[in-house]
C-alpha cells in the first residue's frame, strides 16, 4: 500500500549554516499512529513544518496522500491538520468563528453539526461564543486541536500537544486520537511524555541531531532493544557477589539486600532457573522476586546516548 506520507532524502540547512535535517527518509503508513521522539533541537518540529508547508526544504521531496507538497501544495495541505506547540490563533475571535473560518479556508462547505461534535468531544461546546483571549491556557490548547480538525483532515500532526496541559485534557485528547484512528485518520505525534508514545503508537521513529536513527514497530523495538530484569529481595544482606557468580549479569544494591539479574528479552532460555539454583548452592536465599522490562523511555535514552 502506498504510504500516506512519503519523505525522501529531506535536508534542511538554515541561513545560519545550521543543518537541522540530514537526508531523512520516512514513509508513514495510512491509518497508523506514528510517534516521533527526540531531544530538544533534534529536528522534530523542522520535519513537521516542512511537511506542512511552513518551512522550505533545502533538498529532498515530500508526497502527502499522493500529492507533491510543493508542486501541488493546496491539495497536500488540505489533507493535513496541524496542532502546533505554540498557542497561535486570533485572540479576538470567538471559538465558533475560528472553526468556521478554518473549515472554509480549506474549501469545505459549512457543516455546523460536525463542528458541534468536535467541540463537544473537546469539552468546548459551552465556550463556543467565548473570545479566545478569555480562555485559559488549557482551553486554548483545546481550540487548537478543534481548529486542526475543522476541515476533516486525513492526517493529523500533534507537535508536543500535551506539553504543559492538565490531566483532563490529556485524557480527552488521547480518547479522541483513538477515535480518529478508528475512522482512518493517520496520526503523527511528537511528545516528551514517552509513556504516551508507548501506550498509543504503532510505530516509533527516533531523530537525533537531524538524523532519523531508527524507525521500528513499537512492539518489535521493545522486543529487540528491551531488557528484562529479575529483582530478588534477599533474606539476608550479603557483602558481595560470590566470585563463582561474578560472570553473571548481576548487580548488588548498596545495602546488599537486593540482587538484580538482567537478561535478553529475545532469548528463549533466560537462565533464571540456573541462577536460582546457583544462588541456593551458595546459601543465598530470597524472600521476594519481581520481573520487569525496559520502558520505551529507557530504550530511547540508551539510543540517544549511544549517538553522543
Amino acid at each position: 500500500m502506498q504510504p500516506i506520507i512519503d519523505i525522501r532524502r529531506l535536508d534542511k540547512t538554515y541561513a545560519s549554516g545550521f543543518r537541522a535535517l540530514k537526508s531523512v527518509d520516512l514513509a508513514i503508513r495510512r491509518g497508523e499512529i506514528f510517534a516521533l521522539l527526540g531531544p530538544n533541537g533534534a529536528g522534530k518540529t523542522t520535519l513537521i513544518s516542512i511537511v506542512c508547508g511552513i518551512v522550505n526544504a533545502s533538498a529532498g521531496t515530500v508526497a502527502v496522500d499522493g500529492h507533491d507538497h510543493v508542486a501541488d501544495f493546496r491539495a497536500a495541505r488540505a489533507s493535513i491538520g496541524l496542532v502546533p506547540q505554540e498557542l497561535s490563533t486570533d485572540a479576538f475571535e470567538t471559538v465558533w468563528a475560528t472553526l468556521r473560518f478554518s473549515r472554509g479556508l480549506f474549501g469545505k462547505p459549512p457543516d455546523p453539526a460536525y463542528l458541534e461534535r468536535v467541540l463537544r468531544e473537546l469539552s468546548l461546546w459551552d465556550k463556543r461564543d467565548s473570545r479566545i483571549l478569555a480562555l485559559s491556557g488549557g482551553m486554548k490548547r483545546r481550540v487548537l486541536i478543534a481548529k486542526a480538525l475543522a476541515h476533516e483532515p486525513r492526517i493529523l500532526f500533534l507537535d508536543e500537544p500535551t506539553a504543559g496541559v492538565d490531566v483532563e485534557l490529556r485524557h480527552d485528547m488521547w480518547q479522541m486520537v483513538r477515535r480518529l484512528r478508528e475512522n482512518g485518520v493517520t496520526i503523527i505525534l511528537t511528545t516528551h511524555y514517552i509513556e504516551e508514545a508507548q501506550e498509543m503508537a504503532d510505530r516509533v521513529g527516533v531523530i537525533h541531531r537531524g538524523e532519523l536513527i531508527l524507525v521500528e514497530d513499537k512492539a518489535t523495538l521493545m522486543r529487540k532493544l528491551g531488557k528484562k530484569q529479575l529483582t530478588l529481595q534477599l533474606q539476608a544482606p550479603i557483602a558481595e557477589i560470590p566470585e563463582a557468580l561474578a560472570g553473571l549479569p548481576l548487580e548488588l544494591s548498596a545495602d546488599g539486600g537486593t540482587l538484580v539479574y538482567t537478561f535478553d528479552a529475545r532469548g528463549e532460555a533466560t537462565g533464571i532457573a540456573a541462577l536460582l539454583r546457583r544462588l541456593s548452592e551458595h546459601g543465598i536465599d530470597f524472600r521476594d522476586l519481581q520481573s520487569s522490562e525496559s520502558s520505551l523511555e529507557e530504550i530511547f535514552v540508551s539510543l540517544v546516548r549511544g549517538r553522543q
